[in-house]
């Protein structure tokens, strides 16, 4: 198994750097697969010693999570994201076909996606909710024993995965930017001077690493997505709400106060 891509020049000299190796892919994905098993045994296995506290806190019928905007704005980058893993990896699976176009395309929606959730998250949102804490790290714990676990609006585990994502998608859409001066639009023409060869392989390998590790993201997400015991969080992206039940049951009050005072899940 090769870690990375390099090409000779017909006229001899050394072999130049031009990527991460596609060798890599199932073994990104089998990992994703391998956690999900693994988690899924271990959930079973444990959860059951571990029943959740009932809770006597007044809640109201229906607690508001998400706006309309950030549902919008999740459902653009989810498209964008999969339409960008499919236009990367169908075609280095055999599947043929005119993938460019619409890979950048979605590559600057998914960069204006990215500008307009920073900014938001700065301006409009409590960014604080999703700022990893010291007791996350006795959260996580317990969560992964099996315990049940009352959290602030967001879980150890959800900040770490969003931290992770964040950090992947930077990655990948800094090199892909750059990776645009090698082709023609409707709005530059391509210019691929900018960086010595050497330099466009470092610049490949980040976009191929990244685009890999986000390809494994995605499916963690959508496994924890599925799970019968987390489709209260679909519903609650879908819809915008959850029920007082699911608020007692899963959140610590003094952490998310404004989900017990917020009654307006019906309008969300």
């Amino acid at each position: 198994m090769q870690f990375f891509r390099y090409a000779t020049s017909i006229y001899g000299g050394d072999a130049t750097l031009i990527g991460a190796s596609w060798d890599l892919l199932p073994w990104f994905a089998g990992a994703a697969i391998a956690f999900a098993i693994l988690h899924a045994v271990l959930h079973a296995v444990l959860a059951g010693r571990h029943p959740a506290p009932g809770s006597a806190a007044p809640a109201p019928a229906r607690v508001k999570r998400h706006a309309l905007v950030d549902r919008a704005y999740h459902s653009i980058m989810g498209i964008a994201v999969l339409v960008l893993l499919g236009t990367a990896f169908l075609p280095i699976l055999g599947i043929k076909f005119a993938w460019i176009d619409i890979h950048w395309i979605a590559g600057l929606v998914l960069s204006a996606c990215v500008m307009f959730h920073i900014i938001r998250a700065l301006l409009a949102q409590d960014w604080r909710s999703m700022r990893p804490e010291p007791r996350d790290v006795t959260e996580i714990a317990a969560e992964l024993s099996g315990q049940h676990v009352r959290t602030g609006k967001y879980t150890g585990l959800q900040k770490l995965f969003h931290l992770g994502v964040a950090a992947l998608i930077l990655a990948m859409l800094a090199s892909g930017l750059l990776m645009l001066l090698k082709i023609d639009t409707p709005f530059w023409r391509r210019n691929p001077y900018w960086f010595a060869d050497d330099q466009w392989g470092l610049i490949y390998v980040v976009h191929g690493l990244g685009a890999m590790s986000v390809l494994a993201m995605v499916m963690l997400h959508l496994y924890f997505t599925l799970r019968p015991d987390q489709w209260y969080l679909l519903r609650g992206m879908a819809r915008g709400w959850i029920t007082g039940a699911e608020y007692r049951r899963n959140y610590d009050s003094a952490r998310w106060a404004e989900g017990a005072a917020n009654q307006d899940g019906k309008q969300a």
